[in-house]
C-alpha cells in the first residue's frame, strides 16, 4: 500500500481521545495508516479538558473529537465518511 506522508505543520490535525475508547483507536488507526502526524489530547477523567474539547466541538462531548486545520470534523464515523467519499486526503492536504 502506498502511504502519503502528511506534514502536520501545513494542516494541523488534533484528536481528543480516551485511552481505551475503540472509536478513538479506530480513528487514530486510519490517521496512522495514512501517515498523518497528529496531536493527541488524552482526556481520560479530566473534566476541564473535556469541557475545553466540548467548547471547540460545538457542545459535543463524545470522543474522539477530531479537528483538521482548527475545524471540527466530528468523530470516528465522520472521519471514515470523509475517507469513503474521497474527501479526507484533500482536507488533509495529501495528494493522491
Amino acid at each position: 500500500m502506498n502511504r502519503s506522508i502528511h506534514d502536520s505543520s501545513i494542516t494541523p490535525v488534533e484528536i481528543y481521545t480516551w485511552k481505551f475508547c475503540p472509536f478513538c483507536i479506530r480513528a487514530k488507526g486510519l490517521l496512522n495508516e495514512k501517515g498523518v502526524k497528529f496531536t493527541e489530547y488524552s482526556i481520560d477523567g479530566d473534566n476541564n479538558a473535556r469541557e475545553k474539547m466540548s467548547e471547540r466541538a460545538g457542545g459535543l462531548r463524545t470522543v474522539p473529537q477530531i479537528f483538521i486545520n482548527g475545524k471540527s470534523i466530528g468523530g470516528c464515523d465522520e472521519l471514515y465518511e470523509l475517507e469513503r467519499n474521497n474527501a479526507l486526503n484533500k482536507l488533509l492536504g495529501i495528494s493522491n
